[in-house]
C-alpha cells in the first residue's frame, strides 16, 4: 500500500506541541494511537449491516502506525507470524508466500507488512474517531504532566482563580509556579468555606489536597479551603518566629464546616516555643492582633484560638478549652486518655461551646476524651465508680481482642506449616528445580513411606466397624433397593 499523505504533518505536530505545552514526541505518540483507533474503526465499519463484528479487544494488538515526517504521511503496519496453514489473515501469513520474497524464511518467524488502506476507503466515521481519540489522548497527556508537576510540589498552598461552577464544585485555575501555565483544579463542596463568596475571577489561597486518578477523566487536582494545612501555611507566612524555628505549631484542630448553620467555623492552634524567652501565643497574635488578623481575613472571619501547648496533659487540656476558665482537670483514665474537667457554673456553657463545638475541638486538639462537669455538683465517688466500670469494660474488650489476634496468628502459623509440608511432598512448578535438588539427598524408601502415609490420610481404608454398618444396612434394604444398589 502507498503512503497516506497528511500535508503539513510536521507543522501540525509543532503547533499542537506549542499549544498544549507537550513535547513533540508525546504528540506523535498520541497521533499514532489515534490513527490506529481510526483504522480499527475502519475495519469494523466493513461489517456494518453485513454480519457480527468479529473483533475482540486484543484483535489489533499486533498492528501499529508509522509516521513519516519527511514525506508527511503515515502507514499502518501489521506484525504477522509465518505458518504453514493460515487461520487468521490479520495475524498470520503463509510460509510459501513469504518464501517467494525471502527463501530463507522459516515457520515461526515474524514479518512486518504494510496494510495501509487507501485514503478514500478510510471513511468519515474512521476519520471522526481519529479526531476524537487524538483530542482525548492529548488531554490525558496534559493531565499526566499535571500530575507529575504537582505531585512533588514543595509548597502545597496555591493562589487560585475562580473559572466556573460545576454542580456544587468550584473549578479554579492554579499554577505551580511563575511562568508555568494555569491548569484546572476542583474545589468540592465539602472543602469550601461557608463565608467565602465564590464569584468569577475571585482569587483565594487554596491547599493542594491531592492529585488523584479519576475514572474517565485521568489525573485531577483537588484543592481545599477547609484543610488544616492552610491555617498552618498562613501562620508560617505571618509569624517570623515560626519561619526562624523559635516557635512551632504542635497541633491544629479545625471545624471549617460545622454541622449547623448557627455555628460558625472555628480553629484551635496549639503552639510551643523552643526558646524560653519567646512567648509563642503572643508571637502568633502579634501587636494588637495584627498577625492573627491577617489569617482571619484570609479565612473570611473564621474564629481562631491560639493556645499554648504543655507537656502536662492536665495543663494542656485546660489551655485547649480557652476562653473558658477551668478549676480542675482530673485524668480519670490516663491509659484510655479520659479526663473530667471541672468548671464553675458560669463557665459551663462557655467551656462546652455552642452545640459542643469548643469541647469537641479541644478533644481533637489534645487527643483526650473530655467530659465537662459542673464543679459545684460533681460527685467524685459516683464518677469514679462509673469510670471504673468503663475501665473494666475497656480492659475486657482489649483482652478479647488480644486473644483473637493470638488465635488468628496461631492458625496462620499452623496453616503455613501445613502448606510448607505439602509443598515438600508435592512441589509447585516453580519449586520443581529446588525440590529436585533437595530430593537427591532423600532416600527412596523415606519418600515412598511419606507417599503411603499421605494416601492413607487422604483416602483411609474402611474400618471393621464401617464394614459391619454397611453390611447391616444392605440387609435392611428391600429386594428392589438391593438390585438398584448392585
Amino acid at each position: 500500500m502507498a503512503l497516506v499523505l497528511l500535508p503539513g504533518l510536521s507543522n501540525l505536530i509543532d503547533d499542537i506541541s506549542e499549544e498544549k505545552k507537550l513535547p513533540p514526541q508525546v504528540v506523535e505518540a498520541a497521533l499514532r494511537e489515534a490513527l490506529l483507533k481510526g483504522y480499527e474503526r475502519y475495519r469494523r465499519t466493513l461489517y456494518l449491516g453485513i454480519g457480527e463484528d468479529p473483533f475482540d479487544e486484543e484483535y489489533f494488538s499486533n498492528f501499529d502506525v508509522a509516521l513519516d515526517l519527511e514525506e508527511e504521511g503515515y502507514r499502518v503496519l501489521a506484525s504477522k507470524i509465518i505458518v504453514e496453514e493460515v487461520e487468521s489473515e490479520d495475524h498470520q501469513i503463509a510460509l510459501a508466500e513469504v518464501m517467494q520474497v525471502a527463501e530463507d524464511a522459516q515457520a515461526g518467524d515474524t514479518v512486518v507488512l504494510d496494510v495501509t488502506p487507501e485514503k478514500e476507503d478510510f471513511g468519515r466515521m474512521a476519520a471522526a474517531t481519529t479526531k476524537q481519540v487524538l483530542a482525548q489522548k492529548l488531554r490525558d497527556q496534559q493531565r499526566r504532566m499535571i500530575q507529575e508537576e504537582f505531585a512533588d510540589l514543595e509548597d502545597p498552598v496555591l493562589t487560585a482563580r475562580v473559572i466556573r461552577f460545576e454542580r456544587q464544585s468550584v473549578i479554579m485555575a492554579v499554577s505551580s509556579g511563575l511562568g508555568r501555565p494555569e491548569v484546572e483544579a476542583e474545589l468540592p463542596r465539602r472543602d469550601q468555606l461557608p463565608n467565602d463568596n465564590y464569584r468569577a475571577n475571585a482569587t483565594f489561597k487554596v491547599f493542594l489536597k491531592e492529585v488523584s486518578e479519576v475514572p474517565r477523566r485521568g489525573p485531577q487536582l483537588f484543592v481545599s479551603r477547609a484543610n488544616a494545612g492552610l491555617v498552618v501555611y498562613l501562620f508560617e507566612n505571618e509569624v517570623p518566629e515560626i519561619q526562624e524555628g523559635s516557635v512551632r505549631i504542635v497541633a491544629v484542630a479545625r471545624e471549617a464546616n460545622p454541622p449547623s448553620r448557627s455555628v460558625g467555623p472555628r480553629t484551635k492552634v496549639a503552639v510551643d516555643s523552643i526558646e524560653r524567652e519567646v512567648d509563642p501565643v503572643g508571637a502568633c497574635i502579634g501587636a494588637r492582633g495584627s498577625r492573627i488578623q491577617q489569617v482571619v481575613n484570609e479565612l473570611r472571619g473564621e474564629k481562631i484560638d491560639v493556645i499554648r501547648w504543655s507537656q502536662d496533659p492536665g495543663q494542656y487540656i485546660a489551655n485547649s478549652l480557652s476562653p473558658a476558665r477551668v478549676d480542675v482537670v482530673r485524668l480519670v483514665d490516663p491509659v484510655g486518655q479520659h479526663a473530667h474537667v471541672l468548671v464553675p457554673p458560669d463557665q459551663l456553657s462557655l467551656a462546652i461551646g455552642r452545640e459542643g463545638q469548643n469541647v469537641r475541638l479541644a478533644a481533637r486538639l489534645t487527643g483526650w476524651k473530655i467530659d465537662i462537669k459542673n464543679a459545684s455538683e460533681y460527685d467524685q465517688a459516683a464518677e469514679d465508680a462509673v469510670v471504673s466500670e468503663l475501665i473494666a469494660q475497656r480492659e475486657q474488650e482489649e483482652a478479647l481482642q488480644r486473644e483473637a489476634e493470638e488465635r488468628l496468628a496461631a492458625e496462620q502459623a499452623a496453616r503455613a506449616e501445613e502448606d510448607a509440608r505439602l509443598r515438600e511432598l508435592y512441589p509447585l512448578p516453580e519449586d520443581e528445580e529446588e525440590y529436585g535438588e533437595a530430593a537427591e539427598d532423600v532416600p527412596a524408601e523415606d519418600v515412598a513411606a511419606e507417599e503411603v502415609a499421605y494416601e492413607e490420610a487422604v483416602d483411609p481404608e474402611p474400618s471393621d466397624a464401617d464394614t459391619l454398618e454397611d453390611s447391616e444396612a444392605a440387609e435392611a434394604l428391600p429386594e428392589s433397593d438391593e438390585e438398584g444398589a448392585r
